[in-house]
């Protein structure tokens, strides 16, 4: 059964990671910060990480634009959870499907490990990643084919609604797809919780 904590910002909602399992201490979590590798701003990869760790969680990190494919495997497989970061969106795509690990991260959340996402990393479990174009820059991933995201779930979630400075860039993509995609649109301050194939929408 699929198990999903879908954040727009983790450090904010990290509180709420009991709704979706109770015990967690001295569990393994395996970290990936890909998609913060082209931001100039990455303090939310610390302050994410710092969170994990206060629920007593030991963080491995992965960053899977540099490990090699054994490396992408083992950390994966030996993990009780995957926590993937923001960033852009699109790159995090790319290298992700580029190691491999997109099909195994695909793999494990069907097998009913835990995921973790914050922002770029709750978008790309959508079916497509295209309707956040407004959001993310596509040109950070020249080698992308096409914007098929993981597709473990079946909406689409928006993060970061009415929060700076996503503010104009998130109620364009709303505008823009409300009408044709199920989008999901969430605050810092909410998170889509999925066990098996239901979702509802928590709040801190």
């Amino acid at each position: 059964m699929k198990k999903l904590f879908l954040s727009a910002s983790f450090e904010e909602t990290a509180g709420l990671l009991h709704t979706l399992e109770e015990e967690l201490n001295g569990r393994r979590v395996t970290f990936i910060p890909t998609a913060a590798a082209t931001e100039s701003y990455d303090a939310y990869v610390h302050a994410g990480r710092e969170a994990l760790e206060k629920w007593g969680l030991i963080v491995e990190d992965l960053e899977v634009s540099t490990a090699t494919p054994e490396e992408v495997t083992s950390k994966l497989q030996q993990s009780d959870l995957i926590y993937v970061s923001g960033g852009n969106t699109f790159f995090l795509l790319q290298e992700l499907r580029r190691s491999g690990a997109d099909l195994l991260i695909q793999s494990h959340i069907q097998e009913g490990k835990i995921y973790i996402g914050e922002s770029a990393g709750s978008i790309i479990l959508a079916p497509d990643i295209a309707y956040v174009k407004a959001m993310d820059d596509c040109a950070a991933a020249p080698e992308l084919s096409d914007y098929r995201g993981l597709n473990a779930v079946d909406f689409y979630p928006v993060p970061h609604v009415g929060c700076f400075p996503f503010v104009e860039s998130a109620a364009q993509v709303i505008a823009e797809y409300e009408s044709t995609l199920q989008l999901v649109p969430i605050t810092n301050a909410q998170v889509i919780v999925v066990n098996g194939e239901r979702h509802r929408i928590v709040e801190i």
